[in-house]
């Protein structure tokens, strides 16, 4: 008889790099009124400037300007998450793990990739999370950079925010070898 797989718990870290500035900025950055946007779910609210990373065979794993990156949960200088989300488990075991992690700094999430609108940490945490858990991370924060470039304030700053990288200190930069450099 073929033993079960075993299950890996899989976890979203939700991190506020605005530190609270977003929450009272998001009226004019997206041109909505406070009270139209208390009526949406709170879980919708933009709250924050999110950064997020995958959790999942006892490490943290992001991707920022300089690839893809990984700690102990929470291990950034950027302390502990905001908010956490579990997204189920995963039969994807540590060694295929890291195999996809090495194709994807290989490839779609190179540090030079990196586009704070296009293609951040949340691209990566959406495209990990569909790999291990066949979900997607929650529509608010993928949503969150068409809907601030939308507005007249979001296009306005766009040359500026095009030119911002981001790489939360405190990681290290996976490789292929042995997972961490």
């Amino acid at each position: 008889m073929e033993e079960p797989l075993a299950l890996h718990p899989v976890k979203l870290y939700v991190y506020d790099l605005s530190k609270g500035m977003a929450r009272r900025l998001s009226p004019l950055m997206l041109g909505k009124s406070t009270a139209e946007h208390r009526r949406r779910p709170p879980a919708a609210r933009v709250p924050h400037w999110p950064h997020t990373s995958i959790i999942v065979h006892k490490d943290e794993f992001f991707y920022g300007s300089g690839g893809i990156s990984s700690c102990a949960p929470g291990g950034t200088l950027l302390g502990p998450p905001d908010t956490v989300v579990d997204l189920g488990n995963t039969e994807v075991t540590e060694e295929i793990f890291l195999e996809y992690l090495s194709s994807l700094g290989e490839s779609m999430f190179r540090g030079e990739s990196y586009n704070l609108f296009e293609h951040n940490c949340n691209t990566f945490s959406n495209e990990v999370a569909q790999f291990l858990t066949g979900k997607k991370i929650p529509s608010y924060i993928t949503d969150l950079p068409s809907e601030v470039l939308a507005t007249p304030f979001g296009q306005a700053l766009r040359p500026l925010l095009d030119s911002i990288q981001i790489q939360p200190p405190g990681g290290n930069t996976f490789s292929r070898h042995n997972g961490q450099s």
